[in-house]
């Protein structure tokens, strides 16, 4: 089963993850600093930026990627995935967006999660019925 819509959002944020280790890496190479971030606020801004994105993206690539696999809409998909990208956006662009950006990330993982355990449970009633049916005597 082709997973097109997690893949096109996983493509996009690879995009974004690689231009904040980018400038991480510029940085380092502007401060000579090769380890940690030296006391020096900005790089130390950067690094945060790059590992914040490196924490989170996964997770929520993750949850749509279930999400996709167990039959999600392609609208839910899509709303996810516009509100992931905006809100790291938004987060790697740093004060004051930085909030709003780890807020819309939060929503989205929220979000999925929930879609995720509604998706099972309703697996789970679907068979459970299906099962009952089937062992049902009719005569």
């Amino acid at each position: 089963m082709p997973v097109s819509i997690t893949a096109l959002y996983t493509a996009v944020l690879v995009l974004l993850v690689g231009f904040l280790s980018f400038q991480v890496g510029k940085m380092r190479d502007k401060t000579s600093i090769s380890i940690l971030h030296g006391d020096n606020i900005e790089l130390a801004e950067k690094i945060r930026r790059h590992g914040n994105a490196i924490e989170y993206v996964p997770i929520a690539l993750l949850l749509m990627l279930v999400l996709e696999l167990n039959g999600a809409t392609s609208i839910m998909l899509h709303s996810l995935g516009v509100v992931l990208v905006l809100s790291r956006i938004a987060h790697a662009i740093g004060h004051p967006t930085r909030a709003v950006g780890a807020l819309g990330t939060a929503l989205v993982i929220v979000v999925g999660s929930g879609a995720a355990i509604y998706q099972l449970i309703t697996a789970w009633i679907q068979a459970q019925t299906l099962a009952v049916g089937g062992l049902s005597c009719k005569g």
